[in-house]
């Protein structure tokens, strides 16, 4: 009787640390068991990498381990596969999944194209070093323009870096040529937002290089009180350094400011870029330049609630670029 007894003292002992499905905690969080496994698998963050359309999804078919046969249907797969993850409580990365870029990359590499492994290490890589868009939600046609936006803003930053690194130093006094139209050109955007004033801007520069058209936009606000101005340090550096390729290469870009305010109609002020400074142009020649085609040179109707003003001067206390 007492042999019994503590027989089921044991087991019960047993089965209250183990819990009611009969395994001990221990035994659940043990390397390899399939708790620490989910638990881990919450902790890891997910990328997928997209073909945004009909043309790379077209040339991604020749690869016979890529199985679909439809853009629409596999767009409408990653957008529940998106929302899978967020049910999940996971983080989602959306990368551009770019199909002549990832064939150069297996080439590189010495990767089979045709496996599923291959463009998992390629999405990483894009994830780690290209354009991404964390997944919120949005829909997948919010989604794919922002991330086309995004990749283009890139390419344009990289291109715009390699143009200034390749400029070298000053043949007068030593100096890295682009690193100080950089200096000069981030002076520049600063005392443009800073005489801007309160309000949301929408700040736009055109540089041509070589055989590109290069552009940047940035989007800052602030506040009626005074407050400093907030801007995206990316988006800064970005539309410096297209700025500072104008600057350093003495090409005529351009700079259009606009701003929008409570109760008011949205400002439209420009300025042009000479010999690496931003001259302002005069109110006629902002209208000029917003209400005519770029494509065509036919003019087209002004925006109601739109002023067109002169720019304002930004003054002369920058740095100067030496070239």
């Amino acid at each position: 009787m007492t042999q019994t007894r503590n027989h089921r003292n044991t087991r019960n002992t047993r089965n209250n640390r183990a819990g009611k499905n009969g395994r001990s905690p221990e035994a659940r969080l043990t390397p390899g068991g399939p708790s620490m496994r989910r638990a881990l698998r919450r902790e890891a963050p997910s990328t997928v990498g997209l073909l945004v359309d009909a043309e790379d999804f077209a040339a991604m078919r020749r690869y016979r381990s890529f199985t679909f046969d439809d853009h629409h249907v596999y767009l409408r797969q990653v957008e529940s596969l998106l929302r899978t993850f967020a049910a999940q409580g996971r983080h989602a990365t959306v990368a551009l999944f770019d199909p002549q870029d990832y064939a150069e990359y297996c080439a590189e590499e010495g990767l089979d194209p045709d496996l599923h492994g291959s463009r998992s290490r390629f999405t990483a890589e894009v994830a780690a070093t290209g354009a991404t868009v964390a997944y919120t939600g949005q829909p997948i046609g919010t989604l794919i323009p922002l991330l086309v936006s995004r990749a283009v803003r890139r390419a344009t930053w990289e291109y715009a870096t390699m143009l200034l690194a390749d400029l070298g130093d000053c043949a007068d006094c030593g100096q890295d040529i682009g690193r100080a139209a950089f200096d000069r050109a981030s002076h520049l955007l600063a005392r443009l937002l800073e005489a801007a004033g309160p309000g949301t801007h929408h700040v736009v520069c055109s540089t041509p290089a070589q055989d590109e058209q290069l552009l940047a936009i940035v989007h800052t606000t602030r506040d009626p009180d005074g407050g400093p101005v907030q801007l995206d340090p990316s988006q800064g550096a970005e539309f410096a350094t297209v700025l500072a390729v104008g600057v350093a290469l003495e090409t005529r870009g351009g700079v259009v400011l606009r701003t929008t305010a409570p109760d008011t109609a949205d400002r439209v002020h420009g300025w042009r870029l000479v010999k690496g400074d931003l001259i302002p142009l005069s109110a006629g020649e902002v209208f000029d330049a917003y209400c005519t085609d770029a494509d065509t040179g036919e003019p087209v109707s002004p925006e109601p609630d739109v002023e067109y003003c002169a720019g304002f001067d930004l003054g002369a206390d920058a740095p100067e670029a030496h070239r």
